[in-house]
């Protein structure tokens, strides 16, 4: 029977791997989904996948909120540990949402600008996931988190733009409607790596 200090010594460490495995995922479905907008339709294939690192990320968060329950001492608040694996989880959620419904939709090619917020979407990824591992040592993020805003500040530029060019030209109200809702979905896996940033951002700054 482990000691009573050891028990309660916040130094639970899987909650770093668990979250660090979450970002590495976070990472692989946007690479994903590049590919696939990038390569359309040839890469509708890619949806499998997607779909594979959608029901990843569920494991994860799974697994996050079963040790929460079971853990009396957590090395970062508790409420950190959530909010992070649920943005996370988000991000990747609404990937995959993305890759359902260019099949659901029958979209035949992919417009620019959903080419486009895919690659920021993909830059955003990787500083999230280049971020996460930073987090055990509760070191400066900042040259990750400001990088994630700006690319936020892009996607936003870049989704108005969006939804602005389906109203020009006389485009098919059902085609307005499907790509508003594939614009809307990479514009909120965006935005919820931001979220992931600025949670990231108030752990270090609790922990310093």
């Amino acid at each position: 029977m482990p000691r009573l200090p050891q028990v309660f010594a916040p130094r639970d460490r899987v909650y770093f791997e668990l979250l660090e495995e979450a970002g590495r995922n976070v990472l692989r479905s946007s690479e994903l989904l590049d590919e696939m907008l990038s390569g359309y339709p040839d890469s509708r294939l890619l949806a499998r996948d997607i779909r594979d690192c959608e029901h990843e990320g569920d494991r994860i968060t799974h697994d996050i909120i079963d040790r929460l329950n079971h853990t009396f001492v957590t090395p970062i608040d508790r409420e950190d540990i959530l909010a992070l694996s649920s943005a996370l989880d988000d991000v990747v959620d609404y990937i995959e949402e993305v890759a359902d419904y260019l099949g659901l939709y029958k979209i035949e090619a992919p417009m620019d600008q959903a080419v486009k917020l895919a690659r920021v979407l993909r830059a955003a990824s990787k500083q999230a996931s280049a971020a996460m591992p930073r987090l055990r040592g509760f070191h400066d993020l900042s040259e990750h988190t400001v990088e994630i805003n700006r690319l936020e500040n892009e996607g936003d530029r870049i989704a108005r733009e969006a939804v602005a060019s389906l109203f020009d030209g006389g485009i098919d109200p059902m085609v307005v409607i499907r790509w508003k809702d594939l614009f809307q979905r990479l514009e909120d896996a965006i935005d919820a790596i931001e979220r992931v940033a600025y949670i990231l951002e108030g752990v270090v700054i609790k922990n310093s």
